[in-house]
């Protein structure tokens, strides 16, 4: 179970129309963007993806749309998170599953809760879901930082399998690394903390910038499992100068305008997110790694 989720996982945007519609057509042509480059497997409806400005209706339709544009049959993981328990417990119910691989479920946000709490949350979730459950511990988002020795303890329910680590704790990581089973994944959630974290016992990556760069981010994150790590160092400088300007204001507004430069997809947000300033294009556009064709149709 755990094998489909090593390497890279693309946390994917969700293209918009001019009205904020959801863009289909430029979702299939992220779906073969990503695909072609070599990405393993797909996270739908993340923080990346706009999820909290999504319907559940339109939730639902985006995953469909997936399922039904995956001629290389990659795995799905579906984003169900939130602070509120029995909620998530109704939703996980009420859902099919069907072709749906495991459940990407944010820490809870803005309560607060303990960390006791936080592992009880989790293994509700876990108790109530036919698909495996990846926690997701971002604090720089939620407040709500899932400690190592919960993850820990989260990591012996036999329907976690994995962690994304977006806590830029690289101390964290190698407890994890250290204490957690073999059958539990650490997955680094920071683009530049992929290749520290699968040096010190990670398994992956859920990345952000594999939509725009899926080929140099696939590279860069196998050559690191294999233990190739100059050779995975090159990959990553290519990236150096152009990750800290997709979180410059905020994700994914960054990563749709390196996408909107491809001619993948269109780089409208929607509200309270605000497309790209005319300085961030600027500065995104003398950043884009060497050998990225862009185009000027965005314009």
């Amino acid at each position: 179970m755990i094998e489909q989720f090593r390497g890279v996982g693309v946390a994917l945007v969700t293209p918009f129309q001019a009205d904020k519609s959801v863009d289909f057509e430029g979702l299939e042509r992220l779906l073969v963007h990503t695909a072609e480059g070599g990405v393993n497997y797909w996270v739908v409806q993340g923080t990346t993806g706009e999820s909290v400005t999504m319907s559940w209706q339109e939730k639902v339709q985006v995953l469909s749309f997936i399922q039904e544009h995956n001629p290389k049959n990659l795995p799905i993981v579906f984003g169900i998170g939130g602070n509120n328990t029995r909620s998530l417990i109704d939703t996980i119910q009420n859902m099919s599953f069907s072709g749906v691989d495991a459940i990407l479920s944010v820490s809870p946000y803005y309560n607060k809760p303990s960390q006791a709490g936080i592992v009880q949350h989790y293994q509700a979730l876990a108790d109530a879901s036919p698909v495996p459950i990846i926690l997701y511990n971002v604090p720089g988002r939620t407040a709500s930082k899932i400690s190592s020795h919960s993850t820990l303890r989260l990591a012996e329910h036999q329907n976690i399998i994995a962690t994304k680590e977006a806590s830029n704790d690289l101390e964290q990581c190698i407890s994890i690394a250290k204490g957690k089973p073999d059958d539990f994944l650490l997955v680094s959630g920071d683009d530049l903390m992929t290749i520290p974290i699968l040096s010190v016992g990670g398994q992956g990556v859920i990345s952000v910038m594999a939509n725009a760069f899926p080929g140099i981010f696939s590279d860069m994150v196998h050559l690191a499992l294999e233990n190739k790590f100059p050779e995975a160092n090159q990959k990553l400088h290519q990236l150096l100068e152009v990750n800290p300007l997709m979180y410059e204001e905020s994700n994914p507004v960054g990563v749709k305008y390196a996408l909107a430069l491809q001619g993948v997809c269109e780089a409208h947000v929607r509200l309270p997110l605000l497309e790209a300033s005319p300085e961030l294009r600027e500065k995104i556009k003398k950043a884009m790694p060497v050998g990225i064709a862009t185009t000027t149709a965005e314009e």
